[in-house]
């Protein structure tokens, strides 16, 4: 397995809108723990994006807030099911997300963030509509900063972890095979898991990647050249590969929310 953790693309911006972003996807998480389990649950209930209470007939318990289900789909892009749920789109949009910014400008990169976040709502919808179980998560927009990213900086590399059973190692691979991959996994996961069921919502990522490597041509700066030259050699690996010690326990793996 590898986890990606940086690129080699420089800094042109400061991406201050990406910095807002993540605040807002932590803060709203501290809020929702601060509930404790059963407010959480509510929380997502109340602000959580539900598909059968917009193309169905589904209802909302009566006791709890009112909110319209169009609203629902950009508050539930600031919460999330989990600790790790929050820390891997957060990964992700602080990997990929601040050059994605400096090719759109702040107010454009903002404005991507939501349509892509709104399009992967409606593509899981599309699959579930009849679906009562909320979703929320960054998952859908960060998937439309992955499309862009894919667009613009298919050769630069990324910097990876690549975990081999018994040592680890960094990596530099091409954004594309990255990305690629990750995309594939969705396709494959999307195809084998029943979108009616609890658990990831893996065509709400196809669907936000998808817009967001549309969109991208239309919104990025005049001059922002799409297929960007990579700025470091590919496959470039670490000399010594950091070998995991003998008897050291492997942390489980935290629960997954409903967008993955």
């Amino acid at each position: 397995m590898f986890l990606p953790f940086k690129d080699d693309n420089p800094h042109t911006t400061t991406p201050y809108v990406n910095y807002v972003l993540i605040a807002a996807c932590v803060l709203v998480y501290l809020w929702q723990f601060s509930l404790g389990p059963q407010g959480g649950q509510v929380a997502i209930y109340v602000f959580g994006f539900t598909p059968g209470m917009l193309f169905g007939d589904a209802q909302l318990d009566p006791r709890l807030p009112q909110v319209p289900q169009l609203l629902t789909m950009f508050s539930s892009m600031f919460m999330h099911g989990g600790f790790m749920h929050l820390g891997g789109n957060m990964l992700y949009l602080w990997i990929f997300g601040d050059n994605i910014e400096a090719s759109l400008g702040h107010v454009r990169y903002l404005l991507f963030y939501l349509l892509c976040g709104v399009a992967a709502a409606f593509a899981q919808g599309f699959v579930a509509p009849l679906s009562e179980i909320p979703m929320v998560g960054a998952s859908g927009a960060v998937s439309g900063i992955l499309g862009a990213y894919l667009i613009l900086h298919p050769r630069a590399n990324i910097r990876v972890f690549v975990v081999l059973i018994v040592f680890f190692t960094v990596v530099n691979l091409p954004a594309f095979i990255v990305l690629g991959f990750w995309f594939g996994g969705q396709l494959l996961s999307s195809a084998m898991a029943d979108p009616n069921e609890p658990g990831v919502a893996f065509m709400a990522h196809i669907g936000g990647f998808v817009v967001g490597a549309a969109l991208v041509f239309f919104m990025k700066k005049k001059g922002v050249r799409a297929f960007d030259v990579s700025h470091s050699r590919a496959f470039a690996v670490e000399r010594r590969p950091i070998r995991i010690r003998r008897g050291g326990s492997v942390p489980r793996a935290g629960r997954r929310g409903p967008w993955g």
